[in-house]
């Protein structure tokens, strides 16, 4: 019969001081001779007596090594070592999986729990959490994995399918879209029929449920200077006064360019919008920023409109005092198109805000947002993309979140197209 995997602390201790009592009467006999005398005849195995003798002596000081304590220490500091190991990775975990601020939701905390479980364990996962902040009893998560979802939980869900939607369709939103313009989005297409069991969706459930899943809109930063002013080139005068509003389409608009580093040089793109819809009417993107630059979106934008047999007799045509817009070839295609030419004051961007607006928005939905480019080309392509979505998907908060083509249709669908006589501003 094999003999039993652990011995009693009784027997131990009688055979130990059995065979340091033997060597005691018999100073000749050896550790190896008295643990293969006494061994069997207490029922320990001779190999494990005979290292159960020597730690005693080593403890007793009679041998040299290390003691029963200092082991026992030993392995509780490796213990130890071990937990600040497994803390610290649970930790780095879970530094990449939560967001910075207020205590995740528990929903949130399951889910990192369920992606680590099998790494960690749940219950120094819940230990670890606890000791920082984020309280979780292991009892909590294992109630949460057996009760029935919430409703609530379930109304999130789906709601969150067409935020992420809405948010990351390149055609929509673009992961552009913040919480305002998603909730819009929804709105009309709720209205549309379009989503008939989702019901109504306010806007603060989207605001908690886009900051929960990370997603955010795009947000514009600094803005750049681009046109110098000619100080001879007699200019007309202001004629808008940062007055931004119009009755109807083709009554002012406001042009500016920018400029756009890539790997082969800078690229320059002009624009020219139309202030009653916010539609980019004409657009130009070239490798050098000459007076051809914002004439050719001039002629875009008046190509654009005669083949909407729409008039621009009249039409307020409002620039900066940059010397492309000042240039008499520039002056001369305004005067034959039966536009009227304000420019605002030098060294003032309020006097051309909405123009700086639109170079903005150009810059943090298109430009930073999918950069960085190689040349002209592949900028001039993304440029024509992102004004298809600007003028035919975009929500614009000012014209009541509907895309300026939209707004425009809605105008003419109820009031007749205007002809205003030629020469004369079309000022209200």
């Amino acid at each position: 019969m094999p003999a039993p995997r652990k011995y009693p602390d009784e027997l131990r201790e009688r055979a130990i001081r059995l065979v340091l009592e033997a060597r005691e009467q018999d100073e000749k006999l050896s550790l190896n001779a008295a643990v293969q005398r006494i061994g069997p005849r207490v029922g320990v195995n001779p190999d494990t007596l005979r290292t159960w003798a020597k730690q005693a002596e080593i403890d007793d000081g009679r041998r040299p090594g290390t003691t029963t304590s200092e082991a026992a220490r030993v392995r509780e500091l490796e213990a130890e070592v071990r937990e600040l190991k497994r803390a610290n990775e649970i930790l780095l975990a879970a530094s990449s999986f939560f967001r910075a601020g207020a205590r995740p939701a528990t929903a949130l905390v399951v889910a990192f729990i369920d992606e680590h479980r099998d790494r960690f364990g749940v219950e120094p996962i819940c230990r670890v959490l606890c000791e920082h902040g984020v309280g979780i009893a292991p009892s909590t998560y294992y109630a949460t994995k057996t009760r029935p979802r919430s409703a609530r939980s379930i109304r999130d869900e789906a709601v969150l399918a067409h935020i992420r939607r809405i948010h990351g369709d390149p055609k929509i939103g673009r992961g552009l879209y913040g919480a305002r313009k998603v909730f819009h989005q929804l709105q009309r297409e709720t209205a549309r029929g379009e989503h008939p069991d989702l019901g109504p969706v306010p806007r603060c459930q989207i605001e908690r449920l886009m900051a929960a899943d990370g997603l955010r809109g795009a947000r514009r930063g600094k803005a750049f200077v681009t046109t110098r002013p000619d100080p001879g080139a007699a200019r007309p005068p202001d004629l808008v006064r940062r007055n931004f509003t119009r009755r109807r389409p083709n009554q002012l608009w406001v042009v500016d360019f920018t400029y756009i580093a890539t790997w082969a040089g800078t690229v320059f793109t002009a624009f020219v919008t139309d202030v009653f819809s916010r539609r980019i009417v004409g657009w130009r993107t070239a490798a050098a920023m000459p007076t051809e630059l914002p004439l050719d979106a001039l002629e875009m934008a008046l190509w654009t409109r005669a083949q909407a047999d729409q008039l621009v007799d009249g039409l307020v045509h409002h620039s900066d005092a940059g010397s492309q817009y000042t240039s008499i070839r520039y002056a001369d295609r305004i005067a034959a198109a039966g536009a009227v030419a304000s420019i605002g004051t030098v060294g003032d961007s309020y006097d051309n805000a909405m123009a700086e607006s639109t170079i903005g928005l150009y810059k943090t939905e298109c430009v930073h947002h999918e950069g960085p480019w190689r040349g002209v080309e592949d900028l001039e392509l993304a440029t024509l993309n992102w004004v298809h979505w600007f003028n035919e998907i975009r929500l614009h908060s000012a014209i009541g979140h509907i895309p300026p083509t939209e707004h425009e249709a809605d105008y003419y669908r109820h009031h007749p197209r205007p002809h205003p006589e030629s020469g004369q501003p079309a000022l209200h």
